[in-house]
């Protein structure tokens, strides 16, 4: 059974309360009309107040969500555990599919992707169920798909693994 939670209606309108003030901002900082992907970072940075100077300035960003996907996910929980955080604070969804190969048929190849990958899906499982993410187990659906149709937005900004 797939664990997980769509993206809450509260994250999204909380994304554009904040939308038209900063896009303002910038605008003015700018001097210049915004793209989109200057609008959806400049909407997402940490520090509202932040000096910026286009393809100088480091910046940190606020995503709204983290999906990860079977292959490099582990390595990201790891990392993760050596935090020592207690759970995510950010929404994160672990997704369980680029291990699997199509060589056969569907079938075939998901009994043979669980079997060969039991221990990589456990630690997956439970890592999310510890620290509070959502875990979209072996046959659940392709990545890219899901985080679609269940978690973005217009304007939302998402770090993928």
């Amino acid at each position: 059974m797939a664990v997980y939670a769509e993206t809450p209606i509260e994250l999204i309108n909380a994304v554009y309360a904040n939308l038209d003030d900063r896009v303002g901002a910038l605008r003015e900082t700018f001097g210049r009309p915004l793209t989109l992907a200057e609008k959806i970072l400049g909407n997402h940075l940490d520090r509202a107040d932040q000096e910026l100077e286009r393809g100088e300035s480091y910046v940190d960003l606020r995503p709204d969500r983290v999906a990860m996907q079977d292959a490099t996910a582990q390595m990201a929980w790891l990392q993760f555990m050596v935090a020592g955080l207690p759970e995510v604070r950010v929404p994160t969804t672990t997704h369980c599919d680029h291990l699997i190969q199509a060589r056969d048929d569907g079938k075939r190849d998901l009994l043979a992707a669980v079997e060969n990958n039991e221990e990589v899906y456990d630690f997956l499982e439970s890592v999310c169920a510890k620290y509070g993410a959502g875990f979209w187990k072996p046959g659940s659906g392709i990545i890219h798909q899901v985080v679609l149709e269940n978690y973005a937005f217009p304007g939302g900004m998402m770090i993928g693994t």
